[in-house]
């Protein structure tokens, strides 16, 4: 089965290029024409798994597959792990420090909402080694 793939790079030390990922995506997925709701959910699920890596991982690559059926989306980093994946997914839970909640980021609602954008996520992650998330839109219902 064919799919169109799409590489980002993370950089984990700038917050001004933190979404261009999420931007990028979007905007391949209005040309490829699929719906509103798909596009959003997308950019939702990725945006926040990118502002995570930039927080927390010190970036990492991202890695899109858009099939007929569904869109999958893989972030890997190299970053700490998460070490309680349960407290990690409660709303409004963050480890982030004061500096990054000064610039407005790290309410803990970046997990939460990426389960929430996808139809399927799997976290796999290790301490000290770092964490991949994989994320499923459906594109049909």
């Amino acid at each position: 089965m064919n799919s169109i793939h799409y590489h980002y790079i993370v950089d984990g030390e700038d917050f001004a290029r933190a979404g261009e990922a999420s931007s990028s995506l979007k905007s391949k997925l209005k040309q490829l024409g699929l719906s509103p709701d798909v596009i959003r959910r997308c950019s939702i699920a990725i945006y926040e798994g990118e502002i995570n890596m930039v927080i927390h991982a010190n970036g990492g690559d991202i890695d899109v597959d858009i099939f007929p059926e569904k869109i999958v989306m893989v972030l890997k980093d190299t970053g700490p792990g998460i070490p309680d994946i349960d407290l990690a997914m409660q709303a409004g839970w963050s480890t982030a420090k004061e500096d990054i909640h000064d610039l407005g980021f790290g309410a803990g609602m970046g997990l939460p909402n990426m389960k929430k954008s996808s139809d399927e996520m799997n976290i796999e992650t290790e301490i000290g080694v770092g964490t991949t998330v994989t994320m499923v839109i459906n594109v049909t219902s």
